[in-house]
């Protein structure tokens, strides 16, 4: 997303909100064309020869949704099935790119050709993605839709952040590219095993990835393998980019004029890093457009998590916030020297994706290259940035000073609750100590602390002056002689 661009999530998703609830009706045969050869190998070629030509005009619906409602009848209802349990989506008016669709069975690959009664209705429509439907027909747990967009409705049937295939001068100055998956072949191997291959296509690159989709009762994992071929330099190639919502949630109250306590589909993005720290930055809703870099050779894993998992926290028994996934990203093997970057841009509503997240390589992308990554990605309820150490599962910033006596000026309070397995028995006397990246006169009345009744929660609470320090951001972490008890939380002091 660039400064001036932020992605509806209605526009490309909105149709999955609340999943179907409908009984569909079988493929016929005859919708397929002849079958023809298909492998990896080929997939990659044809890629590679893409990228060797120029950047064509992608394809456009002649036949859309024209509204909201329109797709809705067109997705919702009796319609045919490929593969057993894929569904297509419809072209809606407001992103009407279209796809191609291919059915894969034995190493040959059959060209959907005839689009009669593949939408509810009766209706006609072109494709832009298509979805998987659970066994029982009445849930579905994977969509690709939009761009190069995908999700996964994880553990407890709720869709919520999005990835993408790739992300492209994103947080940058000018405008944000957005390359288009074209093409999508699709295989099934079992009720709950699909494999998706995708190519992909922009005006600075061509590609092509390959998607080992599992459904289990933890969730959805998707092994990824990708081939990019550069078509001219980039200045900014996002790796893996996870894409979501974040509006306000108990720590940040100024931006809610909502009556819900909380509006997100994730709270924080986690990092795990090469020496084995474990890191934690809580999402916000910035007053203007604000970039964070955190550096991740090495890297072993990232994430948007959605780590408040209850129902009272938000309130909200349309939306589900508590039931939606988290995303964690796994490379596999040694992406080498680079850095996680984080792009956050203001929202006053939950309908814009305004988070965005991705891996970004020290080496520049350059015209005639071939960069190939792997990656697991794991859809899940369960907190998929979890190390052992205690996590950071509030963050409240306000007023410095004493509650209850005049505010000091300067100064913002930061009160920081740690819990875990970590810190189960430790008391005031065990030598916990909180270690911070400040030193007096930017920070005050500094104290941590066991909270009672609760055998593994404690408190961190610091006053800082933000104009006494050079530094950008509050980082801290609970310590016990040598050993670090918790998660490295890092709170940016810009709004």
């Amino acid at each position: 997303m660039s400064g001036k661009t932020a992605i509806s999530r209605r526009s490309a998703f909105g149709l999955l909100a609340g999943l179907a609830a409908y009984p569909a009706l079988g493929a016929a045969g005859e919708r397929l064309g002849p079958a023809q050869a298909f492998s990896w190998e080929l997939l990659v070629g044809r890629a590679k020869a893409l990228a060797g030509k120029p950047y064509a005009t992608p394809r456009v619906s002649q036949r859309q949704a024209q509204d909201f409602d329109a797709a809705g009848r067109l997705t919702f209802g009796e319609a045919g099935r490929l593969a057993g349990l894929v569904r297509l989506l419809p072209a809606p008016r407001n992103s009407p790119n279209i796809v191609g669709i291919h059915i894969v069975e034995g190493r040959k690959a059959r060209t959907l050709t005839s689009l009669d009664g593949m939408f509810a209705g009766g209706g006609v429509a072109d494709p832009a993605g298509f979805r998987v439907l659970a066994a029982n027909l009445q849930t579905d747990w994977l969509a690709y839709q939009g761009a190069s967009y995908f999700r996964s409705s994880g553990s407890r049937d709720q869709y919520g952040l999005s990835a993408r295939g790739i992300a492209v001068d994103t947080g940058l100055s000018g405008p944000e590219e957005f390359p288009l998956f074209t093409d999508f072949w699709i295989e099934r191997i079992t009720d709950t095993h699909f494999i998706v291959h995708a190519l992909l296509d922009g005006p600075s690159l061509a590609g092509v990835f390959a998607f080992d989709n599992r459904l289990g009762p933890d969730g959805v994992t998707q092994d990824v393998k990708s081939a990019l071929f550069i078509r001219k330099d980039i200045r900014r190639l996002g790796i893996a980019p996870a894409t979501s919502m974040f509006w306000y949630d108990e720590g940040q109250r100024r931006q809610a004029v909502d009556w819900r306590p909380e509006i997100h589909d994730s709270d924080g993005l986690a990092i795990w890093s090469a020496t084995g720290e474990r890191i934690w930055r809580p999402l916000g809703n910035p007053e203007g457009l604000r970039t964070s870099s955190f550096r991740a050779d090495g890297l072993k894993g990232f994430g948007l998590v959605q780590r408040d998992q209850s129902f009272d926290s938000y309130q909200d028994d349309g939306a589900r916030y508590d039931r939606r996934p988290s995303l964690w990203i796994e490379p596999a093997g040694n992406w080498g020297p680079g850095a996680v970057q984080l792009f956050e841009i203001p929202t006053e509503s939950e309908t814009m994706d305004n988070i965005v997240a991705f891996w970004v390589g020290d080496r520049p992308a350059r015209a005639g290259e071939r960069r190939d990554f792997r990656y697991r990605l794991r859809w899940t309820s369960a907190d998929p940035s979890d190390g052992g150490t205690a996590r950071a599962v509030n963050v409240w910033i306000g007023a410095g000073g004493i509650p209850g006596a005049p505010p000091v000026a300067g100064a913002r309070k930061y009160v920081v609750d740690l819990q875990g397995p970590a810190l189960v028995g430790l008391t005031r006397t065990s030598k916990v100590e909180a270690v911070i990246n400040l030193e007096p006169p930017a920070m005050a009345n500094l104290s941590a602390y066991p909270v009672v009744g609760q055998q593994d929660l404690w408190r961190v609470a610091v006053d800082v002056m933000p104009h006494k320090t050079s530094a950008k951001e509050l980082r801290l972490y609970l310590r016990r002689g040598a050993s670090a008890l918790s998660e490295t939380v890092i709170e940016p002091f810009s709004s």
